[in-house]
């Protein structure tokens, strides 16, 4: 069995068992490598290529070879079946935030990345283009909902909301948080936050964005929102009895 793909839908559920009523513990995104490892029932067992994440996902044709050359640098890029404004070329789907394609022809100011499926040009980057400037990427999901193993402008959780700055980045991070606190050495405790501190509780991430204010997926106001950093760790601690128990620098 050939078992590197690439996915070409949107997004797809990635579910924890071969079931869809089965949890979704992440998402893959247009372009996102993966090999299938095994089969059961109507769906494939992978394992991504980007985090090395197991999980199920159902049985479709993906693309075997895709030479990527670009990526979409904004929330979600609009797909049209013509090189054209003209809203009744217009489809109701998107590609997501760093969503990875081949250019296969370009005319105006649209690039063709599948037959009859165009996007804007100056909605994507070259593939080996960085930006660190991770306020900016994570300021992009503000207000999207929060959505458990989600990670697109449809509903995104609070680690892939961190991942996704290091994935645009061609950056190996984890997907989960219990994965993502070991990953560098931190302290418990600070004073004083700075803009980029990272601050894990058990099962949850945040982003400081500056020294007063962070960003997060949080669950419990159903969506990514900026809060005041010390309101919100004793908020966590008054409503789950949970402390901070690393803070890392991204």
């Amino acid at each position: 069995m050939q078992n590197r793909y690439f996915c070409k839908n949107s997004y797809l559920n990635v579910y924890e068992l071969a079931s869809k009523k089965s949890n979704i513990s992440t998402q893959l995104i247009y372009g996102e490598k993966f090999r299938i490892i095994g089969k059961k029932k109507d769906f494939f067992k992978i394992r991504t290529d980007f985090d090395n994440y197991l999980g199920f996902i159902k049985i479709k044709k993906f693309n075997k070879v895709l030479n990527k050359t670009h990526k979409v640098s904004i929330l979600k890029s609009k797909i049209y079946n013509k090189p054209t404004n003209n809203i009744k070329f217009l489809t109701n789907k998107y590609l997501p935030f760093s969503s990875e394609i081949q250019i296969i022809n370009k005319k105006n100011n649209f690039v063709m990345f599948e037959n009859n499926k165009w996007i804007k040009f100056n909605e994507l980057q070259k593939l080996n283009k960085r930006n660190y400037n991770f306020s900016k990427i994570l300021k992009l999901f503000l207000n999207i909902k929060y959505k458990w193993g989600g990670k697109t402008f449809d509903g995104i959780d609070c680690s892939a909301l961190l991942q996704i700055f290091y994935k645009y980045n061609h950056k190996f991070f984890p997907r989960d948080t219990k994965d993502q606190v070991k990953i560098k050495k931190g302290v418990r405790n600070k004073k004083v936050f700075k803009k980029g501190d990272i601050i894990f509780w058990k099962g949850h991430v945040a982003v400081c964005l500056n020294t007063k204010e962070l960003i997060h997926a949080y669950g419990p106001r159903k969506k990514v929102i900026i809060m005041p950093i010390i309101k919100t760790i004793k908020l966590i601690e008054k409503t789950t009895n949970l402390k901070v128990i690393k803070i890392i620098s991204i």
